[in-house]
């Protein structure tokens, strides 16, 4: 048995015990769960993240609690290395720059090692003695015609910036009012849940089960990551959809049965628009469906209508049938008939 076959076994019984609210045994699968050289692949596959997390949210023992969050934290740093290259890479240039300036200072030095005469510093102390005087007059006009070239710098600084429109409008960044204990530190995330929370108390139908929407957000939130393991533009159509299938008006039932229990979120996680469409709507693309099979049905020949057939799958008499010498001269013609109701053929010899 592959490793892929044992991690399903393993997330199938931890999955029973969650059910079941008795997560005996739970710890020595947790443990055995570290023995396992873990992938990203194997996690999507296989789902055992998903029931290590429920073991996490639903068990009271505290040892089983901290061995799963010991797992998932491990299972979480298979994302991370791809970003340690870069930082070796900036400091590498870093030390570069470093060496590369520090070159630079040893111009001046061989200079110096070149004294002047004591003619040309004499020529030199002259000079300044005329150009200190000459800058003791210049200062206060440099200082007035400095301080104005200095604010026009400033006036443009202190004007608004003109406001950049956002990557992804859904998900703008207002501040989050989520509970602590269902913050995920990651700001798509929680308002992802945040989001989900207010579809679940559409119509206050939240009262009357007794359900902590926020609580059921955060599951339905977390079967939903697991399944593609980063907030990529999958994971955020995933989440509108559960959004605005919960706050269809026309279809109240899909909100009810998931406050009710009738849909776990782990299955409207994972459910497609198909599923969590309304009885209406689905009924509406059944017949579409049916009659675009009518449609493409063979073409009917010219034929009469009569009532001497009857079908055998709707019992009914309302037939076409069309006469064709397929054999022959001598033998007599094969009757093909059309019902009329079902669209069921046959022949008769």
């Amino acid at each position: 048995m592959g490793p892929a076959e044992e991690l399903v076994r393993i997330a199938k019984k931890l999955d029973k015990m969650v059910a079941r609210k008795s997560t005996e045994g739970a710890l020595d699968l947790l443990k055995s769960l570290t023995g396992y050289t873990m992938t990203i692949q194997l996690l999507q596959t296989t789902r055992i993240g998903v029931a290590v997390n429920s073991v996490r949210k639903h068990c009271s023992d505290e040892e089983v609690v901290a061995s799963a969050k010991i797992l998932i934290k491990n299972w979480k740093r298979l994302l991370e290395p791809s970003t340690t290259p870069k930082k070796e890479k900036d400091t590498d240039g870093e030390k570069e720059k470093k060496e590369k300036g520090l070159d630079f200072p040893s111009c001046p030095n061989e200079g110096a090692k070149h004294p002047k005469s004591s003619a040309e510093k004499h020529r030199e102390k002259h000079k300044e003695r005329r150009d200190s005087a000459d800058s003791r007059s210049s200062t206060t006009s440099a200082v007035s015609s400095s301080s104005p070239q200095k604010r026009p710098a400033n006036s443009s600084k202190a004007k608004p910036e003109t406001p950049r429109t956002p990557t992804s409008p859904p998900f703008s960044p207002s501040p989050c009012l989520l509970a602590p204990c269902y913050l995920t530190g990651d700001s798509v995330r929680d308002k992802c849940i945040e989001m989900l929370t207010a579809a679940l108390r559409m119509d206050d139908d939240y009262k009357e089960f007794g359900v902590n929407c926020e609580k059921m957000a955060s599951e339905i939130e977390d079967h939903i990551l697991w399944g593609g393991w980063n907030t990529d533009m999958k994971y955020r159509n995933r989440v509108r959809s559960r959004i605005s299938n919960l706050k269809d008006p026309k279809n109240p039932s899909l909100r009810r049965n998931v406050l009710c229990g009738a849909i776990v979120p782990s299955l409207i996680a994972r459910m497609t628009a198909e599923e969590m469409a309304s009885d209406e709507l689905k009924e509406l693309r059944n017949a579409m469906t049916q009659e675009a099979i009518r449609e493409h049905q063979m073409a009917k020949t010219g034929g009469t209508v009569t009532d001497l057939f009857q079908c055998g799958k709707c019992k009914k008499k309302n037939c076409t049938y069309n006469q064709v010498q397929t054999r022959s001269a001598d033998e007599p013609m094969t009757t093909f008939v059309l019902c009329n109701e079902c669209g069921n053929r046959w022949k008769v010899c």
